[in-house]
């Protein structure tokens, strides 16, 4: 079987273990269907995600010139707390900054390599998870808003992590944590102006990924420096690709890249 597409993040399905799908042209291939099967994954051409044009990509799936344009890459999508549309100021596109930025927003624990925080939106729960490679996930703060959310997530990682150690999530170095003993001891920091929406009475979320092997020693694919690649799958974990050989390969952050996939 032969596929050709743009890479874009993989989309996911809560089963127990987690379904995986990467869209390829017109249709979907389910990737748990690959565990246990070698595929060659070929490089054949760049395809800008905004412009579509055949352009060297610089950053998430966005050649140079649309990475600086489109609000989908605005500096608040990565810093929330930056989000102006709750006052009606402009970054880039207001309408869609607006529809993006003025919805329920989640402020979360989630433990993929150790306990972390991080803000996403209401309806990419528990997609965002399930992308970070979190085995457990805790909802603890709910507000109207992304700027709420981005300024509740600076308060809160001053006292704990916001970034997750992807080597060890990878070699799937784990253990499981209490996360309500983490909300507990966190609400004290939450800012006055998000206080009233934090959330006492939820249960964590747990996700299964589906894995055979974990890898031991991390080789990660790089399209630039090796644009042809064969393994055998082994697991999907996050947005990442884990190979027999230990080879990783983070779908994720080659977004953009049109490449060829055969099942061997």
């Amino acid at each position: 079987m032969k596929y050709q597409g743009v890479l874009r993040k993989m989309r996911t399905e809560h089963t127990t273990p987690i379904n995986y799908y990467l869209e390829v042209e017109d249709s979907y291939i389910n990737m748990n269907q690959l565990i246990e099967k070698k595929i060659h994954i070929e490089f054949v051409k760049f395809q800008c995600l905004a412009c579509e044009e055949n352009k060297k990509i610089y950053r998430q799936g966005y050649c140079y010139d649309d990475f600086y344009k489109v609000p989908q890459a605005a500096d608040w999508i990565m810093k929330p707390e930056l989000s102006k549309a709750h006052l009606d100021i402009e970054d880039r596109d207001l309408d869609y900054e607006k529809s993006v930025q003025l919805q329920p927003h989640i402020v979360y624990l989630a433990n993929s390599s150790n306990v972390k925080v991080g803000v996403t939106r209401k309806q990419q729960v528990p997609t965002r998870w399930i992308d970070q490679g979190a085995h457990e996930a805790l909802e603890i703060v709910e507000v109207p808003n992304r700027y709420l959310a981005g300024i509740t997530e600076i308060a809160l990682k001053e006292h704990i992590a916001d970034k997750t150690n992807w080597r060890a999530m990878l070699k799937n170095d784990i253990k499981d944590e209490n996360l309500k003993s983490h909300r507990d001891a966190l609400k004290q920091y939450i800012p006055e102006e998000a206080q009233q929406y934090f959330i006492d009475h939820n249960e964590e979320t747990t996700i299964t990924f589906p894995v055979v092997r974990y890898p031991e020693k991390l080789k990660t694919l790089n399209l630039d420096k090796t644009p042809a690649y064969e393994g055998v799958l082994k697991g999907i974990k996050g947005q990442y690709l884990l190979f027999e050989d230990d080879t990783v390969f983070n779908v994720r952050s080659w977004e953009g890249y049109v490449v060829r996939i055969e099942v061997l």
